[in-house]
């Protein structure tokens, strides 16, 4: 009797490592389906009618109860990562480079690369030309995260 309240526990738990944690059908989700059902035949055969259909109502409100406890947002509070993140991974250049602005170039644009401009190491892409290190270059046009220059 432990051993199949241990499989239909065991089981739940792997259905729910299949639906929360592991994306798509693996042998987590297989393997819980399989625990459970040998589960419930086994209480059938071993014990009798009466028995497999409590293991089977016992089942499934152990399923409907695990569901319900797995969606509530508390429970994935505890296990989840809560730290934001506020930074930007772009800088606004509309106010620092301006079209006409000179620099150096600090790697190779292959279209693109870094360049050195007002002080700042920026990403910059060219138009198509090939441009080596340490060559002056001009801005061209400057959106919004997006620097376009051309060698001088």
């Amino acid at each position: 009797m432990f051993w199949i309240i241990a499989l239909i526990i065991l089981g739940l738990f792997l259905l729910v490592v299949e639906f929360f944690m592991i994306p798509g059908i693996t042998i987590a989700g297989i393997g819980g389906f399989l625990l459970i059902i040998y589960a419930v035949i086994s209480a059938y055969t071993q014990y009798g009618t009466v028995f497999g259909h409590i293991t089977l109502l016992f089942t499934a409100l152990a399923s409907v109860a695990t569901l319900v406890i797995s969606l509530r947002a508390r429970t994935w509070k505890r296990v989840t990562l809560e730290n934001s993140i506020d930074s930007k991974a772009v800088v606004d250049l509309d106010n620092t480079i301006h079209p006409g602005d000179e620099g150096v170039t600090i790697s190779r644009l292959a279209p693109a690369g870094k360049a050195q401009i007002n002080g700042l190491v920026v990403e910059v892409t060219t138009l198509g030309e090939l441009v080596n290190p340490n060559t002056p270059v001009e801005v061209i046009k400057v959106e919004s995260s997006k620097i376009i220059v051309k060698p001088k």
